[in-house]
């Protein structure tokens, strides 16, 4: 088995596709789309496919960028890949964006954060294997600074939002890669999911969802 994970990140307008092969990256693009990614997903794939002489029954795992981030993207990304791999008869890693962004820090506890907008933020915090050491999150930036840990270093794509802390790391905004990454040791030892078991990781409910209980 060659290892192939073609990972698919669309949960905010600067997303990104990869290819990692053989315990490497082969290729990330970046993906600009502000009119959201329906439209261009499916061809960007075929694309970078096209560009090794791949196949879809070439891709031994997909690996999805699952959220938080916008919910439209998201449902995008996730159709696309459970579709894919449906029809490869292929698994699945799910990877949470807020562990692709810590995967660009360094130390023993990584805070990981990006804009929620609302006034909020999406937040988690890692250990230097990137496991989880609390449950991710959406608050304030406020809230956010008053419970970070000494000592922390905080991840971020938007450095601006924790300005003044002394240990920030920016991220690259193509996540696919890093997605990739870690889905790979999953793979590996079998930690992967059918596609019909993949399910979203909004972390807090859509505008739509809270104006229906309002």
């Amino acid at each position: 088995m060659t290892g192939r994970i073609l990972a698919v990140d669309t949960t905010s307008e600067n997303g990104s596709i990869a290819l990692w092969e053989g315990g490497r990256l082969r290729e990330e693009h970046a993906i600009h789309a502000p009119g959201g990614f329906g439209h261009i997903l499916l061809s960007e794939i075929a694309a970078l496919l096209k560009r090794h002489a791949l196949w879809l029954p070439h891709i031994d795992c997909w690996a999805i960028a699952a959220g938080p981030g916008s919910f439209t993207g998201i449902r995008v990304g996730i159709a696309a890949v459970k579709g894919f791999a449906e029809a490869a008869s292929r698994p699945v890693v799910p990877v949470s964006n807020l562990q692709a962004i810590a995967y660009f820090g360094e130390g023993d506890l990584r805070a990981s954060l990006f804009d929620a907008r609302r006034g909020e933020i999406y937040c988690g915090w890692y250990d230097a294997n990137l496991r989880p050491v609390r449950p991710e999150g959406v608050m304030t930036v406020e809230a956010w600074r008053a419970m970070l840990p000494a000592g922390a270093v905080v991840v971020t794509p938007s450095p601006e939002l924790a300005s003044g802390l002394p240990r920030v790391m920016q991220s690259p905004l193509s996540l696919a890669g890093a997605v990739a990454a870690i889905a790979w040791p999953r793979f590996l030892a079998g930690e992967t999911l059918h596609p019909a078991l993949i399910d979203a990781n909004y972390v807090r409910k859509s505008d739509a969802e809270l104006h229906w209980r309002e």
